[in-house]
């Protein structure tokens, strides 16, 4: 599934092909996504000039005097910038045609992302009006999430991956921080010191912005705004490597399932 670095690159790759073109038309050949694809999408973009591109939390937002389109690519979904004329594969569900000839191509084979139509502010969206702060800002601090954790009995991984406490730190990613700040998955967040979160904030926002640097994590779906992948999977320390040696101590990485989810870590570097 895209994370948000994976959606952050996405970003940074289309944004200088979509800001400031005019949509020419809209080609919706699936309309059953996650939700159905809402009618008043290609009467309310048509003509429309993007303003502007940003994200928030996985959903990317398309900024036009009219309103506003929310995307999320879901579980499989890519964006690619083409040639308006090339013709379209099995699970491109959606065109957004540009005068320039160019056309943006929402592909999704599981049908699981969404593209939705707001005229009030996306940011107070239902979808995401009650998301947390977002990871690699000044608001997401030790102290904010050493006070969201006192008296809470879950693991600290389930905590961190709670996108009301804080969007964007998907399960790559936690497993990578957690083993980067010394601190056991399991560990109730509730019993850990302000000064081990101190640590864990510096090494979630270290990790997420080396792996928007590097593109992504690779895994299975995911493919940048360019047709080209991401390449953080080669720097990582704990993720998906069940038996293997710790890079530190050499002790076999150790997979256990956590809130349904695979769980990476070292049981000699992580107490």
């Amino acid at each position: 599934m895209p994370e948000l670095p994976e959606v952050e690159t996405t970003r940074k790759g289309i944004a200088p092909y979509v800001v400031g073109e005019v949509v020419k038309d809209i080609v919706i050949r699936e309309r059953q996504l996650r939700w159905p694809i809402p009618l008043e999408l290609t009467r309310s973009l048509k003509s429309q000039t993007i303003k502007k591109l940003r994200r928030r939390a996985k959903y990317l937002l398309f900024y036009t005097d009219n309103g506003c389109m929310l995307l999320h690519l879901g579980m499989s979904g890519s964006l690619r910038v083409i040639d308006a004329n090339l013709p379209h594969e099995k699970h491109d569900h959606v065109d957004i045609v540009f005068e320039s000839g160019r056309s943006l191509r929402f592909r999704d084979p599981r049908k699981f992302g969404s593209i939705l139509w707001t005229e009030e502010d996306p940011l107070l969206h239902k979808l995401i009006g009650h998301l947390g702060p977002e990871p690699l800002s000044k608001e997401f601090i030790s102290d904010y999430l050493y006070l969201r954790s006192r008296k809470r009995t879950q693991a600290i991984k389930t905590f961190i991956m709670d996108s009301r406490i804080v969007v964007g730190v998907g399960n790559i990613y936690a497993n990578e921080a957690l083993y980067l700040s010394g601190i056991k998955p399991t560990l109730k967040a509730g019993r850990i010191s302000k000064a081990r979160y101190e640590k864990l904030v510096r090494e979630i926002k270290n990790v997420l912005a080396r792996a928007i640097e590097k593109g992504g994590t690779t895994l299975r779906d995911f493919i940048n705004g360019e047709g080209k992948p991401g390449y953080f999977r080669n720097e990582l320390q704990v993720y998906d490597r069940k038996n293997e040696a710790c890079h530190v101590c050499q002790t076999p990485i150790k997979m256990i399932r956590l809130g349904q989810r695979s769980t990476f870590y070292c049981t000699n570097c992580q107490r």
